[in-house]
Order: C-alpha cells, then sequence, then structure tokens
C-alpha cells in the first residue's frame, strides 16, 4: 500500500478519534446500529444527489464513510466483535456503495439541470462495477487466507474523491471536477481489480507446494495456508 493513499492511513486516523469515540465504548453502543446509520446516511447522500443537492450529498458520503471508522473502532475498543458483524459491515458497505454512486448517475439523466453529457451515466456504471470488483476480489482473497489490500482505489480513497469533489465543487462549470473523478474512479477501480487479480495469482505461484516428482512418497501431511 502506497504511503500517500488514505487507506495507509486508517489505523492513524482512528488513533486521532479515539478519545471523541469513546462516548460510544463506554455506553456499549452495538457497532451495528453504527453500520445501519451509516447505511442510512448513506441513502440520504444518493438522495441528495438525486434532488440535486449536490454538496450536501458530498458532505453525506464523508460522514457515511467516517461512521465506517466509527463502528469497527468500537467493535474492538468495546470487546464486541463478532463474525456477523464483519459480514454485516462488509455487505452494507456494497449496498451503500451502489446507492451513493446510483444517486451520483442520476445528476447525468432525466430532465434539466444535469451535470456533463448523459454518456457520463456509462462511466459511473463503470466507476460501481470497478469498485464493487475491488472489494469482492479482496473477499475472495480474503477467503483463502490471502490478505489482499493493493491497489489505488480503495474505499478510503473513493469515499474521499467522490465526497471531496462534491462537497467543494459542486455543479461549478458543469459539474467539470466531478466529471473527472469520475472517469478516474472508472479507470482506477477497474485497474485496481486486474491488479489485485494478478497479485494474488503471482502470490500462490510462490506459496503453493510444487507437485512431487512420479515415483517419490507424498508428504505425510501439507500445512495449512496462514490466515493473513
Amino acid at each position: 500500500m502506497l504511503k500517500f493513499q488514505p487507506s495507509a492511513y486508517r489505523a492513524e486516523i482512528t488513533r486521532a478519534l479515539v478519545r471523541p469515540l469513546d462516548v460510544f465504548v463506554r455506553n456499549r453502543v452495538n457497532p451495528n446500529w453504527i453500520t445501519t446509520v451509516g447505511v442510512l446516511v448513506n441513502a440520504l447522500a444518493a438522495l441528495a444527489f438525486f434532488l440535486f443537492y449536490i454538496p450536501l450529498g458530498g458532505a453525506l458520503v464523508l460522514l457515511g464513510g467516517l461512521l465506517d471508522v466509527v463502528d469497527g473502532h468500537v467493535a474492538k475498543r468495546a470487546d464486541m466483535v463478532t463474525v456477523f458483524g464483519s459480514f454485516y459491515d462488509s455487505t452494507t458497505d456494497r449496498i451503500a456503495e451502489v446507492l451513493v454512486l446510483l444517486g451520483v448517475m442520476s445528476l447525468y439523466l432525466g430532465k434539466e439541470p444535469n451535470l456533463g453529457e448523459p454518456w457520463y451515466a456509462y462511466v459511473v456504471a463503470l466507476a460501481l462495477a470497478g469498485s464493487l470488483m475491488v472489494s469482492y476480489t479482496r473477499a475472495k482473497a480474503e477467503a483463502l487466507g490471502i490478505d489482499c489490500k493493493v491497489g489505488l482505489m480503495q474505499r478510503a480513497e473513493r469515499i474521499i474523491l467522490l465526497g471531496g469533489s462534491t462537497l467543494f465543487f459542486g455543479s461549478w462549470h458543469r459539474g467539470v471536477v466531478l466529471n473527472w473523478v469520475m472517469l478516474a474512479m472508472a479507470v482506477l477501480t477497474n485497474l485496481t481489480a486486474v491488479y489485485r487479480i494478478w497479485w494474488v495469482a503471482r502470490y500462490l505461484r510462490t506459496t503453493e507446494p510444487k507437485p512431487s516428482a512420479p515415483g517419490a512418497q507424498p508428504p505425510r501431511s501439507v500445512p495449512e495456508p496462514a490466515n493473513r
């Protein structure tokens, strides 16, 4: 992971928020409720984009991203980490991303005012597909016991790019900044997904045991791969 990526500083950001977030820990707030609120915030962001309140949508995207950090922090600090909580958090992240990008897509379709050209809706669709594939490749790799956090366009980068561009620039010059952000996301998310496929293939080639020579005695046991 490159040092200029926001994802590389997730632990530092969480540590900086320890004291403000301890109120949730002391009150034993269920992290799944925080996750649910985060999804609702992202749904409101999608609605704001649909209604052409673009800066409001951007602010809500950033708030939803912050809540995504909060739920994990509270779960660990309050010793409330569960298998279902991890599954629920990952699943709702995907739901939130779909909702938000559908809201962004609506900015290029329908009646005036619109941003950019209608074909930008296909760019948003590519960005959505790439975002889901970035998450899917990591989840599938982790199911194989591989810690796959490589690539440029992880969730934190997508949240900051989309939320920041819409909050600070809105529809300025027919959304020129958002247009470029969506083009960048469409390209980089899919490149990240392809890179992760290549990275996992290379990792497996270097870690999988080689087949024995003909006639050789098979080993008594094969060690299980480390759960990374």
